[in-house]
């Protein structure tokens, strides 16, 4: 008599719900992380640093299951394989019901790119699993040269990995003796333009000096992410008919909670804050919108504003009713939610911080970038080193906004490297 061999699953946690319900070929809630070399990437070495990754990082065998009340994760045995680079950016990966893993690595002379759908993970979780698979590759590839090489963020338990930190620091609810309010949800301006009959993404990277942007955002006694995230929305609001400043511009920042709660979940664990900007009320000087989003960091970037923030998605998925809500009509609950929600926002800018790799790997590996699937125009930023890497993805023809952003930059006299798949 055979034995079954017993089923691993795993729930989604409360960030990871909206992606499966609301992705579509238009928008596969899908990201790119890309690792560029110095070299040439060899397929068969990258093949054999997934096979090994791919044991520390068991979350990502996961194919994605639909219950009777919820999605969640299912362990398989599928093997992944690396595949040289043939379809667009941030093509979609889940597809429904189709048993398939829910990331791809794929290649392209020396670029070492992870794709992932949003669901498996947010993009600090997924840059964990990138740094291992260069790691991994760099070592059979130069045995002799890096074999004294360690991996720092390497000691992390599988269950730390597969720890889901929403549920274990946030109970749901908010907090009554909290004084900070939501900011109220007001429609912001739209970005419009021609999309490709494909739905190709267009991506637009910018490599420029760390130190060169950090020296200008001091000028303006600022920070990196606050300098450029008001750069952007500067841009965007060169973009704007005077009709349409009766709209703020307001953009989604996702914050990495990892930050403020002790995890090294690989699985998604962030929050969202919104920095918005009037037009109509404010002037369109570079001096007063740095002013005014350096404001709203300091306001929303807290620990009581994302704890209650989290609390509160908590308190809505913990409700008996939503609980009990088939999984069909939860999907078309989320898909209005989520359409509401794009009302109210104009883009969003995400920093995935300074990538780290061992010193003596430096030699061999030129700069992360990363880039996301967008229904709109969206910025995305990392460094490594002193490479600092902006990419600004969007669905549409027009680059008048991109234009813009990085001219603002060479005017500050900052040298910047422009690549583009346009």
């Amino acid at each position: 008599m055979k034995h079954q061999k017993d089923i691993e699953w795993t729930s989604l946690e409360n960030a990871s719900k909206i992606f499966p319900a609301t992705w579509s070929v238009k928008d596969p809630k899908v990201f790119r992380l890309v690792c560029e070399l110095y070299e040439a990437v060899d397929s068969e070495f990258l093949q054999k640093a997934l096979d090994r990754t791919i044991d520390d990082y068991p979350l990502y065998r996961s194919v994605m299951r639909t219950g009777i009340f919820w999605y969640y994760l299912e362990a398989s045995d599928i093997r992944p394989e690396v595949q040289i680079e043939s379809d667009t950016v941030c093509a979609p990966i889940y597809l429904g019901h189709k048993n398939n893993l829910l990331f791809r690595v794929i290649y392209y002379k020396n670029r070492i790119n992870l794709e992932v759908f949003h669901a498996l993970s947010d993009g600090t979780g997924a840059v964990r699993f990138l740094q291992a698979l260069v790691y991994y590759y760099l070592m059979f590839k130069h045995e002799e040269k890096f074999a004294n090489t360690i991996l720092v963020n390497d000691h992390s338990s599988i269950s730390g990995l597969m720890d889901d930190s929403f549920d274990k620091y946030f109970v749901g609810g908010s907090q009554k003796n909290s004084k900070m309010q939501t900011p109220k949800a007001v429609r912001a301006y739209q970005i419009h333009g021609v999309r490709r009959a494909d739905n190709r993404l267009n991506l637009i990277e910018g490599s420029m000096s760390t130190q060169n942007v950090l020296n200008e955002a001091h000028k303006y006694h600022t920070t990196l992410t606050v300098f450029l995230t008001s750069l952007y929305i500067y841009a965007i609001g060169k973009d704007m008919h005077a009709r349409k400043k009766i709209h703020p511009v307001i953009l989604t920042v996702p914050v990495n909670l990892r930050q403020y709660y002790e995890s090294v979940t690989a699985r998604n664990f962030f929050s969202c804050i919104n920095i918005g900007y009037s037009y109509e009320k404010d002037t369109d000087d570079l001096k007063t919108v740095i002013e005014s989003v350096s404001d709203h960091f300091k306001k929303y970037i807290t620990v009581e504003y994302l704890n209650n923030r989290s609390n509160k998605y908590m308190a809505m998925e913990q409700n008996l009713l939503t609980r009990i809500i088939p999984l069909p009509i939860k999907d078309l609950i989320l898909r209005i939610v989520a359409g509401l929600a794009r009302r109210q926002t104009t883009s969003t800018v995400s920093n995935l911080g300074k990538i780290s790799m061992p010193t003596e790997l430096h030699s061999a590996i030129r700069q992360f970038s990363a880039c996301i699937s967008a229904r709109r125009p969206q910025m995305t930023l990392c460094s490594y080193g002193d490479r600092l890497v902006v990419s600004i993805s969007s669905p549409y023809r027009e680059t008048n906004i991109q234009r813009t952003f990085f001219r603002l930059l060479s005017k500050a006299e900052i040298e910047i490297e422009i690549s583009s798949n346009i």
